[in-house]
């Protein structure tokens, strides 16, 4: 559970609002996110792990990588991706290709079974999200959206300098 001003784990909180207090009280909100998004995984047709997961949804927003693109975006090592694609395209979700500009190349595509179990996930994922939002009063919706929100806009802006107190972006 999480302590975004309700009962939860307490441990290294610290007080009031301060960027600190909250960035913890986040993290709990993230874990308990990940754990819903990691059960709604599992109730697709064929059940992935959070490796096979990620690998087919980077081939999903990337067709035709090769393993050592796939790799490096995955952030594992060669031997390791290439067993990672040996069991995906044995389960029938990945197939691989010649690259039709070099002969010595593999691209790597999701087929038409590997998108529709990652159809599955989205939709699972959703349904659960959808579920916790119900729970929460309109107010808090609203809130949690707005918070959000501010959160992308201030996550995509420049950090402020130290010491400078003209505001986010510096101007006076």
């Amino acid at each position: 559970m999480t302590d975004l001003d309700g009962p939860g784990d307490h441990r290294a909180r610290g007080r009031g609002d301060g960027p600190e207090a909250v960035a913890a009280q986040i993290a709990d909100a993230v874990e308990s996110l990940t754990a819903l998004w990691a059960i709604a995984a599992q109730e697709a047709s064929l059940r992935l792990s959070p490796h096979q997961l990620r690998a087919l949804r980077t081939l999903q927003a990337t067709p035709g990588l090769n393993l050592t693109s796939l790799a490096d975006r995955l952030d594992i090592g060669m031997p390791t991706a290439s067993r990672l694609c040996d069991r995906l395209a044995a389960a029938g979700l990945l197939e691989r290709a010649p690259h039709p500009g070099t002969r010595r190349e593999v691209q790597l595509r999701l087929t038409a079974h590997g998108h529709h179990v990652l159809g599955e996930v989205a939709v699972s994922r959703a349904q659960a999200l959808t579920t916790a939002l119900e729970a929460m009063a309109p107010a808090e919706r609203a809130a949690l959206r707005r918070g959000l929100r501010g959160f992308l806009s201030a996550r995509h802006r420049p950090a402020p300098r130290r010491g400078d107190t003209d505001g986010p972006r510096g101007h006076g």
